[in-house]
């Protein structure tokens, strides 16, 4: 089935406001977004064709481990039956409780500063 990794956290998990930026903000919101096919590819792709980035794949891996560095997130290797990945296993991502309160304070911040620009914030 699923085998999970535990370790140590080298960066304090908190639910206070959240020091993560904008792309790892964006691959948290993605993995929830994804539903109930949690999957790299899938997350890469919902980056690519909503929110107009061009996304390597090294460039999210290591977003992702940041990201699991820090608590926000988890995976569980999976065996795959893509014969494209030559079983190579797959990781199933989780966005943890500490990750979806860094999520919420990341927005609760954005809208205070748009909620402070008034009229300014609807100009194009």
């Amino acid at each position: 089935m699923y085998t999970s990794f535990s370790r140590e956290l080298p960066y304090e998990a908190t639910t206070s406001l959240a020091k993560i930026g904008e792309f790892e903000l964006l691959v948290i919101l993605a993995i929830v977004r994804a539903g109930d096919e949690p999957y790299a590819n899938r997350v890469r792709r919902d980056l690519q064709d909503n929110a107009d980035r061009r996304v390597t794949r090294g460039a999210l891996y290591r977003t992702l481990s940041r990201l699991r560095d820090k608590g926000y997130v988890d995976w569980q290797m999976q065996p795959s039956e893509v014969p494209e990945r030559g079983g190579h296993p797959m990781r199933r991502l989780k966005v943890t409780k500490a990750g979806l309160a860094a999520a919420r304070a990341s927005r609760a911040v954005l809208l205070d500063f748009f909620e402070g620009l008034g009229p300014l914030a609807d100009r194009g």
